[in-house]
């Protein structure tokens, strides 16, 4: 799974980040090296959707979190995704 915003909220469920952060925390759970253009670019989306929100800023570090709505989105995605999981975990255990 490499989708960018569902990496972004999963690493904002775990607590808020600036972007660097982020990027590492991604890079360390999922094994996905997000450029930082890809990584900004989600962040405005999801900021426009409302599922996650600055909240101000240190220096140059701007940290963001996870709006409610964004842990409802993220909870709905992992709830779709989980029968997938089921189903191949199955099958390659019985290929």
């Amino acid at each position: 799974m490499s989708d960018p915003t569902l990496l972004i909220l999963a690493s904002l469920a775990g607590g808020q980040k600036h972007g660097y952060a982020m990027l590492t925390d991604v890079a360390e759970f999922s094994g996905v090296a997000l450029g930082p253009g890809t990584l900004y670019g989600a962040i405005g989306r999801l900021e426009q959707e409302g599922l996650i929100e600055a909240v101000g800023s240190t220096g140059r570090r701007r940290p963001y979190r996870i709006t409610a709505r964004g842990r409802k989105h993220l909870e709905a995605q992992v709830a779709a995704l989980a029968p997938i999981i089921r189903v191949s975990a199955r099958r390659l255990r019985n290929a």
